[in-house]
């Protein structure tokens, strides 16, 4: 419990902080947007880092050569924690928008902050907002080259790690209207540090892997019509071989 109240408190300390931040980076935004993000991405980052440090969590780390630093990118992982964005958004190199549910719109402060770094937030329960939401991500990759973060299992698995539970198709429209490259992020482990045991947080080992890039053109028609259960498939495999070495 007590590395739960140090990371609540410095969360807690980090969001007040947060606010004056991004009021004089509004203003720098006006001048320069690129450098406005590029700063707020910087202190997430570091604010991210220190979570998963005071958490005890190691990290070890494979395949981050594979993402392209020249072009946006979409991501696409499986999901069993809140650690799976802490971990993986603290090695972002380029401007990275993360898809989230749209109950995070309702968290003062938090939602600020990821509105300010371009975050989406996604209602499944809305077929037309949710189509629109993906759509405004292809957009933002294509156009204003920003990678975009997405679990495409919609919400957290509380299973076993290695049964994913079914990918949304719809998701990957975003490289398909986009034009850009999918890249398979698999987590090893990171239920392990929180949810298993709420409210208490363990020292863990996590393993999280970058696949190498993926094109929509390279697909074959099979893997277009089946592409949720296609990238399942490669995402389990990964989550299976790297299960070892937790």
């Amino acid at each position: 419990m007590i590395r739960f109240i140090f990371i609540a408190l410095f969360l807690i300390l980090y969001l007040i902080l947060s606010c004056p931040v991004m009021l004089i980076l509004l203003l720098v935004r006006r001048f320069n947007a690129k450098k406005a993000d590029f700063i707020m991405q910087r202190i997430v980052q570091g604010a991210l880092s220190i979570v998963w440090h005071m958490a005890g969590v190691k990290v070890t780390t494979i395949g981050l050569e594979n993402v392209p630093e020249d072009q946006a990118v979409l991501f696409v992982g499986n999901h069993q924690s809140f650690f799976d964005v802490i971990i993986s958004y603290s090695q972002m190199k380029r401007q990275t928008a993360y898809i989230a549910k749209k109950s995070f719109r309702k968290w003062p402060i938090l939602s600020w902050n990821m509105m300010f770094l371009h975050c989406l937030f996604l209602d499944r329960e809305n077929m037309r907002q949710g189509v629109k939401t993906i759509m405004t991500a292809a957009e933002m990759a294509r156009d204003e080259d920003i990678s975009i973060f997405i679990f495409p299992e919609g919400t957290r698995n509380k299973g076993d790690e290695t049964e994913l539970a079914p990918f949304h198709d719809g998701s990957f429209k975003v490289a398909q209207r986009g034009k850009v490259p999918i890249i398979p992020v698999s987590f090893n482990n990171t239920a392990a540090v929180f949810e298993k045991h709420l409210p208490k947080i363990t020292p863990q080992h996590v393993v999280i892997e970058y696949g190498e890039p993926i094109y929509w053109d390279a697909l074959t028609k099979e893997e277009r019509k089946y592409v949720g259960e296609h990238f399942r498939g490669i995402l389990t495999e990964m989550v299976k071989k790297n299960k070892e070495l937790v």
